[in-house]
């Protein structure tokens, strides 16, 4: 069984009297939570977010890769896989849960009885099991054991489990037997969430995600991206799709103008939770 991470413990058994230390040891676990909630960022990035030179920023990630908390592959910092344990399943649920919450309630009206809809692992689309309820009856089809395990308890919800390859960090099934049952499936409409956008691209840090979950977009007729205005702030390492792509965007009444003015100009259908359509 696979400890969960604590990065508090993994970095100090106590706290050093000397303060350059003990500014450091700070540092350190700052680096490290953002690596984990983020999954992965350049070296170079971390110096201008913590204000430190770039020996430095090699410095603390190496210590923090010898405590295996995070590791470093050409630049790029990127969350190991004990760490993603926390980032991916328990950790994130608490993360802008609020934001989720009104993304889910805006995402939940494009569900209709009747409908077979595709669910995704992320704790976003999680949010939605709870609301399920007044769309019955459902088909709903899912990788996740977190929401097979919520979801069987609705009546009136046919539910299909994806098999495959069982991965700890986010708690479901992935990789080629889960694609290859995704394949054999065709679903009106997808729920998805993934962990970055940047230049209106979406992002994972996972591979194994973005495959199973490119499986599952390409058999939906309809496809909805739920993403909080901070997947706007981050980076991962693995292109997704263009967020064109999708037939609606969601997101919450925190992102920036800035962001809602691009995407209207570029033609995303994007919906703001608790808002009007933006587009």
């Amino acid at each position: 069984m696979t400890r969960k991470v604590d990065v508090k413990d993994m970095l100090s058994d106590e706290m050093p009297s000397d303060s350059r230390h003990a500014r450091q040891l700070v540092r350190r676990q700052m680096i490290a939570e953002t690596v984990i909630s983020e999954g992965s960022i350049r070296i170079e990035d971390l110096t201008e977010r913590f204000g430190i030179s770039l020996m430095t920023a090699h410095r603390d990630v190496d210590d923090l890769v010898g405590r295996g908390i995070i590791r470093k592959t050409r630049g790029i910092v990127t969350a190991a896989p004990t760490s993603l344990i926390e980032s991916s399943d328990a950790y994130r649920a608490t993360r802008q849960a609020s934001e989720k919450r009104s993304i889910a309630e805006t995402a939940i009206n494009f569900v209709e009885p009747g409908q077979a809809i595709l669910l995704d692992d992320s704790t976003t689309v999680q949010q939605m099991t709870a609301l399920l309820p007044a769309k019955v009856p459902l088909t709903a089809i899912t990788n996740s054991v977190t929401l097979i395990n919520e979801l069987r308890e609705i009546r009136d919800i046919t539910l299909i489990g994806l098999g495959g390859q069982y991965v700890n960090w986010c708690n479901a099934f992935m990789g080629h037997i889960t694609v290859s049952e995704i394949r054999r499936l065709r679903a009106d409409t997808v729920f998805l969430s993934m962990s970055a956008i940047v230049d209106d691209i979406v992002f994972h840090q996972s591979p194994e995600t973005v495959e199973t979950k490119r499986a599952m977009f390409e058999c939906a007729a309809k496809r909805i991206l739920l993403c909080d205005h901070t997947k706007f702030e981050r980076r991962a390492l693995h292109r997704f799709a263009d967020l064109d792509e999708f037939d609606v965007v969601i997101v919450d009444e925190d992102i920036p103008i800035t962001h809602l003015t691009r995407m209207r100009s570029a033609g995303i259908n994007v919906v703001v939770a608790g808002g009007k359509k933006a587009g």
